[in-house]
């Protein structure tokens, strides 16, 4: 029997004076990945920032594995620690000094440790490890400012890798990759959601991505429209009650 990792209850959010997400419900089970879709400005990345604590809330309620988010935005540590999340772009100052290596070790750092060195021998290890297994061992000593876009979305997995996670939340993760590499992410994603069992969230345009690898689907535009199983949520009907008047949404083949 699979467990939840995390509810959402009648979840209403507003940006400045409206609601960019009204009364939305979904679970979602470890092990399982769950595919946000919708037209812009229907509310994923709004929907996605509640779910962290990083936007408030005006109603409704949010548990990750068992325990309420507060009003607050705020989760007990062991609870945030389990869960990970992977930006549409990782923005940083290209003038810190600092390499994958320690970059991946944040990863580990559990919320609120004053003193991380005192990990010593084991977080050396995990980060090291984490590295390895996505194939990024060789760039552990190179300034993060140098990586490529691939190379830094293996950075970032490997940060999310480092330490036990159970919940992943991806906002359209390979946007700004070719199609090589975003093909070589999703292979490295799914490889390690096996390995793992991470349930993984992820806002996504590439509706043949989401035919193929989710197991289900959330169809946004403010207010849930429909979710289920990919053939069931993405069927025309559904799509046009979706995105409404806007052009077919994206989609690409990766062959």
């Amino acid at each position: 029997m699979s467990d939840t990792v995390l509810t959402v209850e009648n979840l209403t959010v507003y940006r400045e004076t409206y609601a960019a997400v009204q009364n939305v419900s979904f679970s979602l089970e470890t092990g399982t990945d769950t595919a946000i879709v919708g037209p812009n400005g229907a509310g994923k990345s709004t929907l996605v920032q509640a779910l962290l604590g990083i936007l408030p809330r005006q109603s409704g309620d949010i548990f990750v594995l068992g325990q309420a988010l507060s009003r607050q935005g705020s989760l007990p540590s062991a609870v945030r620690e389990k869960l990970a999340y992977l930006p549409q772009q990782f923005l940083f100052d290209r003038r810190i000094p600092i390499t994958v290596e320690e970059l991946v070790g944040l990863g580990w750092d559990p919320p609120g440790l004053r003193f991380p060195w005192l990990g010593g021998r084991q977080r050396f290890h995990q980060v090291r490890q984490a590295l390895a297994r996505v194939d990024a061992a060789h760039l552990r000593s190179q300034p993060i400012s140098r990586l490529s876009g691939g190379e830094m979305k293996r950075v970032l997995l490997a940060y999310c890798l480092v330490r036990p996670r159970s919940l992943l939340i991806l906002d359209e993760a390979p946007a700004g990759l070719d199609i090589q590499s975003e093909s070589e992410f999703y292979q490295l994603l799914y490889q390690l959601k096996q390995e793992q069992g991470w349930a993984i969230l992820q806002v996504s345009h590439d509706l043949d991505m989401v035919r193929r690898h989710c197991d289900r689907v959330l169809c946004l535009n403010r207010t849930l429209r429909c979710q289920g199983v990919p053939d069931v949520a993405l069927s025309p009907e559904n799509l046009v009650a979706a995105y409404g008047n806007e052009r077919s949404p994206y989609h690409h083949s990766h062959s």
